[in-house]
């Protein structure tokens, strides 16, 4: 038996015990991209059709690179977090779901991750 109301047990906690956490994250990452986005393609649609030496210089820019480096990690979670709701709504089975979203979660961190590490080493070494 609980001494909590009913008001008491629910404030804060969704169907699945996390709350508003994982809906305001959301929210805050997608504000996020909007202006990452735009950055994003102020910083690379110049360097479209450019050499190597020219993409190079440009990402030896500590703020350039921070931009690309911010974008590439905030969209990888912001998928991350995107598919783990589809899977949660769409697969059913109980470990088809938990490797699903192992997976995804791996390779999306993955894909982030080696983004930034592309990123930093074209910054660092040139």
């Amino acid at each position: 038996m609980s001494y909590k109301t009913d008001l008491g047990r629910v404030i804060g906690l969704g169907a699945a015990n996390e709350g508003v956490h994982e809906w305001f994250s959301g929210r805050v990452l997608s504000v996020a991209l909007v202006p990452l986005t735009l950055l994003f393609l102020w910083v690379v649609g110049p360097l479209i059709g450019e050499d190597h030496s020219a993409v190079v210089a440009a990402f030896q820019n500590p703020f350039k690179a921070i931009v690309v480096i911010l974008f590439l990690l905030v969209v990888f979670k912001h998928l991350a977090d995107g598919l783990k709701e589809i899977l949660l709504d769409y697969v059913h089975g109980k470990a088809t779901l938990t490797i699903s979203l192992v997976a995804t979660r791996l390779i999306c961190y993955f894909f982030g991750a080696a983004g930034a590490f592309a990123v930093a080493k074209i910054a660092f070494a040139g």
